[in-house]
């Protein structure tokens, strides 16, 4: 397996992400050093690779100092040599913009994400949070798990960002924002970014008050009325209709549901809700969810 450079991590409002905050949002601190990545060379004997973002390191070329970091880190090569299918990726926290680290968090390597190789899958967070712990091999954990977030929850957890820091320094670089089961449009896994350096320049606010944060009214609609004897319905005239299922008809399982849904219950969400603003693309959005997790069988 050679080097296999790290996916770029789109600022959260970019139409890449558009959606990644519907459904469950793992939420991490952003940490300033290099990135890194190990893995493990597939030839006839073991050898222990690592890289900087763009290349492959050597000892004479080293990432300031990652590449021996890694050589002598005994808890790596343990859990590589029995899962050499894996792929880590992470920060190699070594001095860089951020400067108010504790002192005992310097020269450490976080890992951030785990891919396995044979799939070209990364691997979820509570998948590989174990994996890790068991191998004593550092990580960074989520600040939060939200379900349907927005803007301003995202702001608020950033600014609350304390990991690694020495205390009363302030708040870290910035969040990533993780939805395993979210891709873009274009049918690509990504996650999305927020960096406190831009928020302040962009708002001008030394903070960010804490809300109190109301139900999605579009996720209130899906709950109660997108039910399991809904799709279950729309499935089974599709089948009969065309005379058995076929995953050519997925976009009309989709569409269907949706479009049931505005037509015959429109009225009685509108009257529960008192006139609410509803936002249409959202609340298609989390139909699609839904029909996926009621029926992952035909995805």
């Amino acid at each position: 397996m050679g080097f296999k450079k790290y996916m770029h991590v789109e600022r959260f409002g970019n139409q890449e992400v558009e959606g990644i905050e519907l459904g469950e949002c793992y939420i991490f601190p952003k940490i300033d050093g290099t990135n890194g990545s190990v893995w493990v060379d597939s030839g006839e004997y073991f050898k222990l690779c690592a890289g900087s973002r763009n290349r492959v390191l050597s000892l004479d070329n080293d990432n300031q100092g990652f590449f021996a970091h890694i050589l002598e880190n005994d808890y790596i090569k343990d859990l590589l040599t029995d899962y050499p299918n894996l792929r880590l990726f992470g920060e190699w926290l070594v001095p860089h913009s951020l400067r108010t680290y504790r002192e005992e968090a310097w020269r450490t390597f976080y890992v951030f994400d785990v891919m396995d190789d044979d799939t070209g899958e990364f691997l979820p967070y509570p998948e590989y949070q174990e994996l890790l712990e068991n191998y004593k091999v550092e990580y960074i954990p989520p600040l939060k798990v939200v379900t349907n977030c927005d803007y301003e929850r995202f702001i608020h957890t950033m600014s609350t960002n304390d990991y690694l820091l020495k205390d009363g320094d302030g708040v870290g670089e910035g969040i990533v924002i993780k939805n395993y089961s979210y891709a873009n449009k274009y049918g690509r896994v990504t996650w999305a970014k927020i960096v406190t350096s831009e928020f302040k320049e962009k708002h001008c606010k030394k903070g960010v008050p804490n809300v109190k944060y109301k139900e999605m009214v579009e996720q209130a609609i899906c709950d109660k009325y997108v039910t399991s004897a809904v799709i279950d319905k729309v499935e089974a005239k599709i089948v009969s209709e065309c005379d058995g299922w076929s995953s050519k008809y997925i976009p009309r399982l989709l569409q269907t549901v949706f479009y049931d849904l505005v037509r015959e219950e429109a009225w009685s969400f509108v009257k529960e809700h008192k006139n609410p603003t509803i936002n249409f693309k959202t609340l298609n959005s989390l139909v699609i969810q839904r029909v996926k997790d009621v029926k992952p069988q035909l995805f």
